[in-house]
């Protein structure tokens, strides 16, 4: 906190009563700058805040208020105490507001209420035509809040953040300076200020019209609390075309039915709601209903309840209402006792005042005075609609509390009747991540719904968030990097690590390896989490060049022991909707290629191994069906020389990766129609990428190669910062032809595939790339690093049928590339060995059949 806010926790009252954008000034400072109000909203507006930026700084805060002495908890809590609070109820304020914040519960509420957890990006509605929609805020958000609560103004200002808004909040002239405190502190967690520049608190009377006229009058909407005349009040400043939101008193009540009037966990459930914030929640329960007209038998529920309440009120600091409040307390006891001796009535009340039953044999829905006062009424199930249906405008929560069987049917009649919310009774006043607030998502009145339908100049674009139009000879943007993580590079072992820490309600998906790179690892996610990689994964699928309108899919991954691969691409093909055909891999490559030409497929997923295979294998199948035209593959390299055959003898033409992503992570990058050889598109909304030098944790110069390092930023179970991935690779400057200006990167192997052998690096792809370019050899790889008698050797195995003379391979290695020709024929430090070898004499993955590029037998000799 600043020094001023540490000033206004320890003194209390400051004529500084605002804060604006990060700044506390005085009225005369706030007068000047309603006038610029406008212009300043215009401006900022033209920098979108991603709704992740407001949840990553609100977990941050969550994590100080969860913390029982931080100063900062301390000094807000000592803020609410010396401002008339019991020090209990501000600890439950706090803790509420902590609950309120943490990443879990934003994230599924951005998700529930706006689609996504990016849900300003402009994405695809319908793959098979180009129309884009996407939640836009609406601008700039004013939200009045009323004097009695002091979190309100906090939790909406919050989810106008979350909606992208500018917020200006207003908060009662007699309010202490809590929101503007606790906003000032959630607005420190955000390194770039931007979270500040669009909050503007403001403290002063409703009766200052020309103040709420002035924060009114330029709002695109305008959120208002309070009573029906408050209400009143702020409709008649808000400008014709502005939306209203407006969140007036409501009434919520119990329902009890027959099988649960002598319940103890209903009495005391009942009892809770009514003292727990003294009703002073809208979802407080005011009149407590009976499914009867028996009036012995409200009067004996009546007298259990009045037991309950002085259980659970006794235990708890009287309640404490204004002068006004207690008129009208005492004003309703008094009528209720005068009506006893008319048979209307009964009075219940604690000696020491600190609650009230009042039993009325009439059923009309009637307000409490609230401060543990509650009616008890009695309302036959038949009378319910009839009965509530007239105060529809002002009811919210129903607590019910009756047997299993009649919930379903009793739920929709009090829904019927005008009810908001159906809840156990003893979890009126609790909420849960999403909720729908008084009947609608505060996130979507916080928000525009916007469209855009364009032609088929952009099938193949799925986000135009990442288009940008540069006029004739702009220079190209710089490389777009986001800030770089924090913390210690986190190899598959650390995470592994993390994994078994993950919360039972988290870890819900488990994924294995499979082992094709390794040691079989597990890997878990919240289905949250994948399904948002699997959106984004099918996005990059269809920037690559599937065509959802006419493309046939074989998903050829395997389903044994790499079935997360199979499933990663059966689920990405189900969130774009693209046809899947019932293929699988398998061993028998010419059932494979039977049931390709059966289904018409003319697009495949797989890995490049396996394509070779089977193609080498059923050649004669594919070679007469020549319908195969696009081959998305992933797991290893595909080689220049291989597309070359296949385009050659089976009319495939379009070959890219599906995707660059990993068990671990998820789904890092795509391809584009313009994408030469590995080079990708970082999905930059979901990652971090550092790429660091391969002997240090810094960054590399500009061009150079270095190990992938990925922080994700939709990640949660587990958190994951700064993980090595394995693979090696550069950043690409410049444009892409495709229009995207999101980060791309070359994948340039794995950092197995670079061995130091005989004091030299020696890298698996080079040596690959010398042997494809130079002898147009296309066929697979394998290197084999091995102690000798007198010195280490390299074997460089290659396909027979590809290769007739081993020594051509030999002489082609040892004339292009410099290490190698240096380690074996001046410094005589290493042997090499050219081997011709069947495809079956390969050493594979046992798990997938995936080709093993290196094979170090020094490791295990």
């Amino acid at each position: 906190m600043t020094p001023i806010a540490q000033d206004h926790l320890q003194q209390g009252q400051s004529p500084q009563d605002h804060l604006w954008q990060g700044s506390w000034i005085d009225d005369t400072e706030a007068d000047k700058r309603l006038a610029e109000l406008p212009v300043l909203v215009a401006d900022e507006l033209a920098r979108p805040l991603p709704a992740r930026r407001v949840v990553a700084a609100c977990d941050r805060l969550s994590g100080i208020l969860s913390t029982p002495d931080h100063p900062t908890r301390t000094r807000l809590a000592e803020h609410l105490v010396a401002h008339g609070h019991d020090p209990d109820a501000a600890e439950q304020s706090l803790t509420e507001i902590a609950d309120f914040l943490r990443r879990d519960g934003l994230e599924r509420k951005v998700s529930v209420e706006l689609g996504g957890t990016a849900p300003q990006s402009l994405a695809r509605t319908d793959f098979r035509a180009p129309v884009f929609e996407s939640w836009q805020p609406v601008g700039l958000l004013t939200h009045v809040t009323a004097g009695n609560d002091p979190i309100v103004g906090i939790f909406s200002a919050v989810e106008g953040l979350l909606a992208g808004n500018m917020n200006v909040v207003k908060v009662s002239g007699s309010d202490s300076l809590f929101t503007h405190l606790l906003l000032e502190a959630l607005s420190a967690l955000d390194p770039d200020g931007r979270l500040a520049a669009r909050l503007i608190v403001l403290r002063f009377p409703s009766s200052r019209a020309d103040w709420l006229k002035r924060v009114c009058a330029p709002a695109d909407a305008v959120a208002a609390w309070g009573g029906e005349e408050a209400i009143a009040g702020v409709a008649a400043q808000v400008p014709k075309g502005c939306r209203l939101i407006a969140f007036g008193h409501k009434i919520s009540f119990a329902y009890v039915t027959p099988a649960l009037w002598d319940d103890q966990q209903t009495l005391h459930g009942i009892a809770d709601s009514v003292c727990r914030l003294d009703q002073q929640a809208c979802s407080s329960p005011q009149v407590v209903y009976l499914d009867t007209d028996d009036r012995a038998e409200l009067s004996a529920f009546a007298d259990r309840l009045a037991d309950a309440l002085d259980r659970r009120g006794g235990a708890l600091p009287p309640p404490r209402p204004t002068p006004r409040e207690q008129a009208e307390i005492t004003t309703t006891v008094l009528v209720a006792r005068s009506e006893e001796h008319l048979g209307l009535t009964r009075v219940h009340e604690s000696p020491a005042g600190s609650w009230r039953v009042l039993v009325d044999h009439r059923s009309a829905l009637r307000a409490s005075p609230l401060y543990r006062t509650v009616w008890v009424k009695p309302l036959p199930r038949t009378r319910i609609v009839t009965t509530l249906r007239p105060m529809r405008r002002f009811l919210q929560t129903a607590g019910l509390a009756a047997a299993r069987g009649d919930v379903p049917e009793l739920a929709s009649t009090l829904f019927t009747a005008g009810a908001l919310r159906v809840t156990p009774v003893g979890s009126m006043l609790d909420s849960y991540p999403g909720e729908p607030h008084d009947g609608l998502y505060p996130l979507q009145r916080y928000s525009r719904r916007v469209s855009v339908r364009l032609d088929d100049r952009f099938a193949h674009d799925t986000r135009l968030d990442d288009l940008r139009r540069r006029a004739p000879g702009e220079p190209v943007p710089p490389l777009r990097q986001r800030p770089d993580a924090t913390g210690p590079v986190l190899t598959k072992a650390d995470v592994q690590r993390l994994t078994t820490h993950i919360p039972s309600d988290k870890a819900q998906l488990h994924l294995s390896s499979g082992g094709s790179s390794g040691t079989p690892a597990v890997s878990v996610y919240t289905y949250a989490d994948f399904r948002t990689q699997l959106r984004r994964a099918g996005e990059g699928l269809v920037a690559a060049g599937l065509d959802v309108r006419g493309d046939r899919v074989a998903n050829l991954f395997y389903a044994g022991d790499m079935y997360a691969s199979f499933l990663y691409g059966h689920g990405l093909l189900e969130q774009i909707g693209a046809a899947q055909l019932p293929v699988c891999a398998g061993t028998d490559y010419r059932r494979d290629a039977r049931l390709i030409v059966r289904h018409r497929a003319n697009t495949l997923m797989a890995m490049p191994s396996y394509i070779w295979q089977l193609f080498q294998h059923a050649g004669d199948v594919l070679g007469e069906y020549r319908g195969v035209k696009k081959i998305f593959y992933g797991g290893e390299h595909f080689s220049a020389e291989q597309r070359a055959h296949l385009q050659e003898h089976f009319g495939v033409e379009v070959f890219r990766s599906f995707v660059y992503g990993g068990t671990d992570l998820g789904t890092m990058g795509h391809q584009c129609a313009s994408a030469e050889g590995s080079v990708h598109h970082l999905f930059d909304d979901l990652f971090t990428l550092e790429i660091l030098e391969t002997d240090a944790d810094r960054p590399v110069e500009n061009g150079a190669t270095g190990r992938l390092v990925f922080t994700p930023h939709t990640r949660s179970a587990p958190s994951i910062s700064r993980y090595e991935q394995g693979d090696l690779g550069r950043w690409v400057e410049g444009a892409c032809e495709c229009g995207r200006t999101t980060p791309r990167f070359e994948l340039l192997g794995r950092t197995g595939d670079v061995v130091r052998a005989g004091t030299y690096f020696l890298n698996y792809r080079v040596l690959a790339r010398i042997v494809a370019e130079r002898l147009g050899y296309c066929g697979e790889l394998q290197m084999v690093v091995e102690p000798a008698e007198s010195r280490e050797r390299i074997v460089i195995r290659v396909d027979e049928q590809a290769v007739r003379d081993p020594g051509a391979v030999t002489e082609a290695l040892l004339a292009h590339s410099p290490e190698l020709r240096e380690a074996v024929t001046r410094e005589r430090l290493l042997d090499l060995t050219v081997e011709t070898v069947s495809p079956s004499d390969f050493e594979r993955s046992a798990a997938s059949g995936k080709l093993r590029t290196v094979i170090d037998r020094r490791l295990t000799g």
